[in-house]
């Protein structure tokens, strides 16, 4: 599995303006029920709840929100760079700015924790947490994970 096949051009968005992670969580929602046909709230109360077990802002202006839903067939994905950072609550304490998100269905174990793991690798490597940062355009996001994310970074 490439990770970047999770992810259309349509949920990629670049310059997200959020003041905090609870209004940040409300855009990824919005992105993620246009994508996978989820409702809105629903995405929104899964990322919130998975939230509150505890923080998937990973470190250096990194987050991975995830959660499953009995009513998906595949894992989506969305993927976030915000304007400006900010705080959600990081292992390191540092704001975030780079958030891949996954909407996996309650049935994709194995898959889920591959894409995750994936998704954890390309966010090791320096030079691309660079390039994300520096993108000007969805596909250019779009190619730094088709690179890096099929497990072989």
């Amino acid at each position: 599995m490439n990770i970047a096949q999770l992810l259309s051009l349509q949920s990629i968005v670049v310059d997200v303006e959020a003041t905090n992670k609870r209004e940040l969580l409300e855009k990824i929602a919005a992105l993620g029920a246009v994508t996978s046909g989820l409702h809105q709230k629903e995405i929104f109360d899964a990322l919130l709840q998975r939230e509150r077990l505890g923080t998937t802002g990973t470190g250096d202006g990194v987050a991975i929100p995830h959660s499953r839903f009995a009513k998906l067939d595949k894992i989506y994905a969305v993927f976030t760079r915000l304007a400006m950072p900010v705080d959600f609550e990081s292992v390191d304490e540092k704001p975030v700015d780079l958030v891949f998100t996954l909407l996996a269905p309650e049935s994709a174990g194995a898959d889920h924790l591959q894409a995750l793991s994936q998704i954890a690798l390309v966010f090791k490597d320096e030079a691309a947490k660079a390039e994300l940062r520096a993108a000007k355009a969805a596909s250019n996001i779009q190619s730094v994970f088709a690179k890096l994310g099929n497990g072989a970074a």
